[in-house]
C-alpha cells in the first residue's frame, strides 16, 4: 500500500528542519548503501551521526509520532532515527530494494524494514524531476508530493528516483518495522480502521455497532501483531 500523508511538517516546523540541514556536512550517498544499491545510487547525504541532522531527525520523529494517519497506516514498533539526503545536475537513484534488515550505526538497534518512508522538504516547483516511482502489481506509482507531504510505502518494493535535472530535491527518508509484517494485513486493518472512524462519525462512538467493528479490529490486531 502506497499512502501520501499531508502536512506531516508544518511550514514553522518545515523551516526549523531545512534550516538544520541545508548549513550541515553533506557526504556521499553511499554511505548507508549495501553492494547492490551502491550501483544505482547518486546522490549526497548526511552522515548518521551529524549533530544537525540528528536534531532535524528527532523533529521529524516527533510530528510522526503525532500523525494519526501514520499511526493508523504503518501501526509502527520501531522507526529508524530519519537521515537526509539531496540530489541535483543529475544524480539520481535507479530502481533498488531497500535491505531488510537496518542497522544503525555504532549500536545495537536494528529494525526490519517493512516500510519505507520520504518527507518531502523542497517545493516540487524549486526543482525538475526527481520523482519517486515505486512499483507494485498495478503498474508504477510517480510521486512527488510538496514540501511538507510524505508517502510511506511497502519497502519491499522496487523503487527509483528519478534523476533531477534542476534544482535541487531536499527530502528525509526511514524505515519502519510494524508491528503487523504482511502488508496485506495492515492494509485490512487500515481500511477497517478508516471504516470505524466514519461510521463512529456517524453514529458516535458509543453505538453498539462501532463498539462491535472496534472489537473486530482489536481481534483481528491481537491475532497479527508482533507487538
Amino acid at each position: 500500500m502506497l499512502l501520501a500523508i499531508p502536512d506531516l511538517l508544518d511550514a514553522p516546523t518545515l523551516a526549523r528542519i531545512r534550516a538544520l540541514v541545508e548549513g550541515a556536512a553533506w557526504i556521499d550517498g553511499n554511505a548507508t548503501s549495501g553492494p547492490q544499491a551502491a550501483l544505482a545510487k547518486r546522490n549526497e547525504q548526511l552522515d548518521e551521526d551529524d549533530a544537525a541532522g540528528i536534531e532535524a531527525g528527532r523533529i521529524v520523529l516527533d510530528c510522526l509520532g503525532r500523525s494519526a494517519l501514520f499511526v493508523a497506516a504503518a501501526l509502527p514498533n520501531k522507526v529508524f532515527p530519519p537521515l537526509f539526503n539531496r540530489y541535483a545536475g543529475g544524480q539520481a537513484f535507479d530502481a533498488h530494494v531497500d535491505n531488510a534488515v537496518r542497522l544503525k550505526r555504532g549500536s545495537d538497534f536494528r529494525l526490519r524494514s517493512d516500510l519505507s518512508m520520504t518527507v518531502f522538504l523542497a517545493d516540487p516547483a524549486d526543482y525538475g524531476g526527481g520523482e519517486l516511482v515505486v512499483e507494485d502489481l498495478f503498474g508504477e506509482q510517480r510521486v512527488k508530493l510538496g514540501a511538507g507531504d510524505a508517502v510511506l510505502y511497502p519497502a519491499s518494493s522496487l523503487h527509483r528516483v528519478e534523476p533531477v535535472t534542476r534544482g535541487t530535491r531536499l527530502a528525509s527518508f526511514l524505515w519502519v518495522q510494524s508491528m503487523v509484517r504482511d502488508d496485506g494485513e495492515r492494509r485490512i486493518l487500515f481500511d477497517l480502521d478508516r471504516a470505524i472512524q466514519r461510521v463512529g462519525a456517524e453514529k458516535g462512538q458509543g453505538d453498539r455497532a462501532v463498539v462491535e467493528l472496534t472489537g473486530v479490529y482489536h481481534n483481528l490486531l491481537r491475532r497479527w501483531a508482533d507487538a
